[in-house]
């Protein structure tokens, strides 16, 4: 079972059927969903998937598939209901008995966020494709541009709702100075101008949450977009936490997406426990009296 990565050669060699117990992996006891997205261009992911994707790869798109609905009070990506991903999960053909595949352009930046879901939503056998689209095809690996299809299957919940904080209950902790004592720890995945305030370039507000911590996603990859080795995640990641338990941590980015890198990264570093602050800084600046902090902090 894989639960965090897996490599373009490990993934081509089990839908070959190249190791033991791995017949039916070419068949219907794997499901592989395409994450490509661009925020600047929503539909460019989608559109790429009809121009080629990896072999019965179905696409999940990220306002349609991967958020819920948006309000007047919410973040940019909202949270799917459970429901919503019952229903969304069955239509993909996923239960217990199958083993998920993620990926999207590159870095897992979008890949991650699915990841995250279907392990909250109970449904811990999913791994991120290491290096996304982009390694599969320098590896000279099959191409397909029919559409995939799943039978559909019945997806059985179990949803760890202790694993998400609300913006509430992140205004009550800062009021009671748990951020600032250390008590908890909140760390944004956005990149370091942006935390900053120096160059906000998506959402209408500049700064972050006064007592987070920085850890840009882009910390957790090298050049080629795949992720560090573990070792040396767990270095970057303990510094990061300064001394703190990962299980006091809580991620957040501009709208709960790229905060899933961060968990994703924490998880391969075996620093497990963290939860996401789902709503981010999109949902935090939607009510004009929450405090604002400019300047960066990074351990």
């Amino acid at each position: 079972m894989y639960t965090t990565l897996i490599e373009t050669a490990e993934l081509a060699s089990e839908l070959a059927g190249g190791s033991p117990g791995a017949s039916n992996r070419n068949g219907d006891g794997w499901a592989i969903l395409d994450c490509r997205f661009d925020l600047s261009r929503p539909q460019w992911g989608a559109s790429a998937y009809v121009d080629g994707h990896l072999p019965n790869a179905l696409y999940a798109h990220l306002d349609r598939d991967l958020s819920g609905p948006l309000s007047p009070a919410s973040g940019r990506h909202p949270l799917p209901t459970v429901a919503r991903l019952v229903e969304t999960f069955g239509r993909w053909g996923i239960d217990d008995d199958v083993q998920v595949i993620v990926y999207d352009q590159g870095n897992g930046a979008y890949a991650a966020r699915l990841w995250w879901l279907l392990r909250w939503a109970g449904h811990p056998q999913v791994a991120v494709l290491n290096g996304g689209f982009a390694a599969w095809q320098q590896a000279g690996l099959p191409i397909d541009a029919a559409p995939g299809t799943r039978r559909r299957r019945t997806f059985v919940p179990a949803p760890m709702q202790d694993q998400v904080v609300s913006t509430a209950e992140l205004e009550r902790l800062l009021s009671e100075g748990a951020l600032a004592s250390g008590q908890s720890m909140l760390v944004d995945a956005r990149a370091a101008d942006r935390f900053a305030g120096d160059n906000e370039t998506i959402d209408p507000v500049a700064g972050h949450i006064p007592g987070a911590h920085n850890h840009p996603f882009a910390r957790n990859v090298d050049a080629q977009g795949k992720f560090l080795p573990a070792s040396e995640l767990r270095d970057r990641w303990e510094a990061t936490l300064g001394g703190h338990a990962a299980q006091h941590a809580i991620a957040m980015c501009g709208s709960g997406v790229t905060a899933c890198h961060n968990l994703l990264a924490l998880e391969i570093a075996g620093l497990a426990g963290s939860r996401l602050y789902a709503g981010s800084w999109s949902e935090w600046i939607r009510e004009p009296g929450r405090p604002v902090a400019l300047g960066w902090r990074q351990r």
